[in-house]
Parts: structure tokens; sequence; C-alpha cells
């Protein structure tokens, strides 16, 4: 396992990158410079020394040349070619000198004093006597006798054999540092090729290192990581690669048991769902075939006791004494009671049960059902019934209408001493629609908001408002069916209001 994280990684191949980079830059300036110095060395002193050699030579052949002509002539015009090429020479003698100071020329100092010495002696033993001579005669001054021209001859083939020494010595020096010259060429060549390929081969090695180090441990870590996200929570994450990779494998390994045992709880927690569902399923059995035996093995004795309770009242009705007739009244109006509570419990156990395809309720249509069926209440009391744009929603038209038909009749049944005004609105609520219900009869208390949604709950006694306290629980939960919510608005003091949402 690896104990360098990703980064440093990175900066080993990079570091190796740039030390191979730095050893191939080296070894091309080794190799550029040797070319350079060889370069140098040839253009730069052996070149311009056996030009400066050539100009020397040609200086004194011109003087030799002159001083003939003085010597035939004995006319001074016949030694100008003499004096320039004394100046010519002694320029060349410089240069030789300058160049033979730099030392890249070994031997051209040892040769440019010979060829000095051959030409001084030239000039002392033949030249300056034979000028001396001829202008002595000129001017018919006794004079010794001319040096023999053998003499002269000898002493100038002692100048050339001096210079041909100097232009050998130059030759071969010029054709070893042209070698050097040329296999300072190859080495640079092969410094460039050598560069190249260390530089190749370093970024080979070094991808091959990121590739096992980085990539490859990435490469499986993500195979791992799609194989647990599709499911495959018994696969192993891998722990390889770096210290950083090792780490999130660790947290991604560490992430897939504890799913893993999350996902026992959940198949736990199924399994029990599902025997709930059953228990569900069979208690949903029993509520229906309670539903049966209520709307007909019930109904049918207490339809039974009601009406021949009824008879006796109107048969005996007066006949027997005042308690009696209450005794029959109690009767009649507790059967009546009694098949009252049986029927709102039967509507409230359909409710959902009995699934209707939902489809589109226009409310406005349905609030003017509702005045339909409540016509005879509002015209009694003398109700309003005010109501705004209302929308078109998704729901059963049927349980829809109920909500309307019980909070509208609540608002006419809890009415104060004025005449009731009911007040309907509904605004737009992200996906459903917000209704308002609000009227101006006696109100409820905040602290009874939940308590008005719970079945068979009242807040009057039966002998001051009618009903058996189901209405309101019966709304919540037709507005629960339809995904929606209903509430009491406490802060309304001006009566009661309740609002409830259905999906537009």
């Amino acid at each position: 396992m690896s104990r360098l994280r990703s980064g440093q990684w990175l900066a080993v191949t990079a570091g190796g990158l740039v030390f191979a980079a730095l050893v191939g830059i080296a070894v091309c300036l080794i190799a550029l410079h040797r070319l350079s110095d060889a370069r140098r060395q040839v253009v730069e002193r052996l070149d311009p020394a056996s030009v400066a050699s050539a100009r020397y030579l040609t200086a004194l052949v011109d003087e030799e040349t002159g001083l003939r002509g003085f010597e035939l002539a004995g006319q001074e015009t016949f030694l100008a070619p003499y004096v320039t090429g004394s100046r010519d020479a002694a320029a060349a003698h410089k240069h030789l000198q300058q160049i033979a100071a730099t030392g890249d020329a070994p031997g051209l100092a040892e040769d440019l004093r010979n060829v000095g010495v051959a030409s001084s002696s030239w000039h002392l033993l033949y030249a300056d006597p034979v000028i001396l001579t001829v202008r002595a005669k000129r001017a018919h001054h006794p004079a010794r006798d001319l040096p023999s021209l053998r003499s002269g001859k000898a002493q100038f083939d002692q100048v050339r054999a001096a210079f041909r020494q100097l232009d050998d010595n130059l030759a071969a020096r010029r054709a070893v540092v042209r070698t050097d010259l040329r296999h300072a060429a190859n080495a640079a060549t092969w410094a460039v090729l050598f560069t190249a390929a260390l530089l190749l081969l370093a970024a080979i090695v070094a991808g091959a290192t990121l590739r096992r180090t980085v990539a490859t441990p990435l490469s499986r870590l993500a195979r791992d990581a799609r194989r647990i996200a599709r499911g495959d929570f018994d696969h192993p994450v891998a722990i390889v690669g770096p210290r950083d990779i090792q780490g999130l494998s660790t947290d991604i390994e560490s992430m897939r048991r504890r799913i893993i045992a999350e996902l026992e709880i959940v198949n736990r927690s199924r399994a029990q769902l599902e025997e709930q569902t059953v228990d569900l399923q069979r208690s949903n059995a029993e509520l229906e075939q309670f539903a049966y035996v209520a709307s007909h093995d019930l109904q049918e004795p207490l339809r039974k006791v009601a009406s021949f309770t009824q008879l006796l009242q109107q048969r005996y009705g007066g006949e027997l004494d005042e308690r009696a007739d209450q005794y029959i009244g109690f009767a009649v109006d507790g059967a009546r009671r009694m098949q009252n509570l049986i029927n709102d419990l039967l509507a409230f156990s359909r409710v959902g049960r009995m699934e209707q395809p939902h489809g589109d309720v226009d409310c406005a249509e349905l609030l003017e059902r509702v005045r339909g069926d409540l016509a005879g209440s509002i015209e009694e009391s003398d109700a309003v019934i005010e109501a705004g744009p209302l929308p078109t929603v998704s729901g059963d038209a049927s349980l829809v209408r109920l909500v309307f038909q019980n909070l509208i009749g609540n608002a006419i049944k809890f009415r104060g001493d004025a005449a009731p005004v009911v007040r309907l609105s509904a605004e737009p609520d992200g996906e459903f629609w917000r209704f308002r219900c609000a009227d101006n009869g006696i109100g409820i208390d905040a602290e009874y908001a939940d308590r008005i949604f719970v079945i068979f709950q009242r807040l009057h006694p039966r002998s001051s408002y009618e009903g058996t306290g189901i209405g309101l629980a019966m709304c919540r939960k037709i507005v629960e069916y339809h995904g929606g919510r209903m509430w009491l608005d406490t802060e309304y003091t001006g009566g009661s209001a309740f609002c409830f949402t259905l999906r537009a």
C-alpha cells in the first residue's frame, strides 16, 4: 500500500521529467560548447592564421621583388613594393602574434619566431646592405661591393622554409581541429537525439508510473463504485493506490457496509410492513364485513324498533300518562339518532375505500348544486352565500361536493343573531388551490382547532344543535384523500374560517 498521495506521485513524476530534461539539456550544452569551441578555433584562429601567414609571405615576396628592381635600376621608385611589403609584413606578423597569444594554435609562436629570425636575417644580411650600397653608388660615394645574389637567394629560401614549416603546422592543427569540429557536430546531434530519447523514456516511465499508481486505482475504484451504484452491494471495494485514493476507497467501502446494514433493517421493516399490510387488509375486510352488517343486519332491527316505537307514539300518544309519552319520545329519538350515527359512520368508512376515478371538478358549478341541496336551510335562515372566482380541481366530484355542503351547512347551523353570511374564495398555492370558507357565526375557540376534526366530537349539547359531530371529520378525511390538508384559521375573529387545499 502506497504511503504517498496522488499529488505527491504527480510531483515525483514531474520531478523525474524535469530531471531528465535537465540532464538532456546539460548534455546538449556540453556538446554545443565543444562544437562552438572547435568552430571558434577554425573560424576565428586557424583560418585567420593561415590567411595572415599567406599575406605575410606575400608581403616578403613583394619586398624581395622591389629590392631586386631597385638593385638593377638604382631608382627609388622601385623600392615602393619593398616599403609596402614591409608594412604589410609587419601587420601580418602582429596579427599572427595575437593569434599565437590566445593559445588556440600550439606551436604557432615558435614557428612565428623562426619566421621572424629568418626574415630578420634576410633583411640584415642582404636587403639592408643592398639598399645602402646602391644608394652610395648613386651618390658617388665610396661603397663596398654588393652582396652576392646567391647569398640573398639562400637567405630568402630560409624564409620560405620557415613559412612552409609554419603553414604545415597550421594545416596539421587545422586538420585536427576540423576533425574535432566534425566530432563535436556529431556529438551535438547525438546529444539532441539522446535528450529526445531520454525525455521520451522519462515520459513513458512517468505515464506508466501514474497509470499504475493513480489511474489504475482510480479506474478500479470507479468500477467498484458503479457496481455498487447498480445494486451489487455484496461486491467489496478494493483498498489500493495512493493514500488519498485509499482513504476514498475506505469511505466508499464504509458506505457500502452501512448501506448493507440499512438494507437489512429496511428488509426487516419491509417484512414487518408486509405483515402489517396483511393485517390491515384483513382488518379492512372485517371493516367491510362490519359495514355490510351495519347497513343490513343492524339497520333492519333498528328500523323495526323505530317504526314500532313511532306507531306506539302515534296510537297511544296522549292515552298514557305524561311520563309514558316522554319515554316513548326518548325511544323514538334514540332510534332516529342511532340510525343517523350508523349512516354517518358508514359514509365516513366509505371515503377512500370505494374509490372512484378522479376527474376535473368545476367548483363554481359544484357550489350551485350545493345551493340547491341547502335551499331550504338558506331560505329559512335568510343566509347569503358569497363566492369569488372558483377554479377547476382534480378529484371525486361527489366527495368534494360533501366538503362544500358540510362547511356551508355548518355555517348556517352555527349562526349567531344576524343572518348568516358565508364567503368562499380560492387562490393558487403551488400545485394546489387553497380554499377559504368564512362565516359570521358563533365561531370556534383556538383551543378546539384540532378537536373539532375528531369523529363524533361535539362542542355543544345535542339539545342546542342537531348532528352527530362527524361532519368536519368527514371533510378532513375527504381533503386528505385528495392529497390536500384542512385546518381552522385561528386568526379569524369574525366567526369561523376553514381553509383546505385541493390539487389543481
